[in-house]
């Protein structure tokens, strides 16, 4: 690799971290709530995983790129949540050009982008999905901390849902608490922190 190849790499990298200070626009909505676009967006690749996982057909990195990718234009162009993107224009294409033609991978996930915002794929449909299904878990956090605007959310976000695995999973993240992983209800762990009894 040259030099000048590493360079764009290191530009790369750091244009990258520019989304964990990019803060994702629509809880100002909300009323509650804050992520970033690094984090919603390394959720939405743990989630496009696992819906590849559970789809035979899936080509498992096609959905890893597309996922990892999806917001990547966003350190250029900010989050625009849907109240903003009613009146505002933006090049995303160019930003998404000029952020990965420095890289040498940059061909292959521009590749994958454009498919992605075609959506007519079965690996675009399952990182849609995975996109609506993070937010989705946000907003069942903020529901249970609260929040009843939450609610008329999530109604409008269930609909947008493409894949059946998509639509099975959404119906577990609402049934279960987001606190079910680690909040054990009816163990002792919570009363008197007896490992023997683990």
């Amino acid at each position: 690799m040259t030099e000048k190849n590493l360079s764009g790499l290191a530009d790369f990298i750091y244009e990258a971290g520019i989304l964990d200070r990019t803060q994702r626009s629509g809880f100002w909505f909300l009323g509650t709530g804050k992520q970033n676009v690094a984090a919603h967006s390394y959720r939405t690749t743990v989630i496009a995983y696992a819906l590849a996982q559970m789809d035979n057909d899936a080509d498992e990195h096609k959905v890893l790129t597309m996922a990892l990718f999806h917001d990547f234009a966003e350190a250029r162009t900010s989050d625009l949540n849907y109240v903003h993107q009613k009146y505002v224009e933006v090049n995303e294409e160019k930003a998404i050009d000029d952020a990965f033609e420095k890289v040498s991978f940059g061909k292959e996930i521009k590749r994958e982008l454009f498919e992605l915002k075609q959506q007519e794929s079965l690996e675009a449909n399952i990182v849609k999905d995975a996109d609506n299904l993070e937010l989705l878990a946000m907003l069942r956090d903020e529901q249970e901390n609260g929040n009843e605007r939450a609610s008329d959310w999530i109604v409008t976000l269930l609909e947008r849902l493409k894949t059946e695995n998509g639509k099975k999973l959404a119906k577990q993240l609402i049934e279960r608490h987001p606190d079910d992983w680690w909040f054990d209800r009816g163990g002792n762990w919570w009363i008197d922190r007896d490992k023997s009894k683990l």
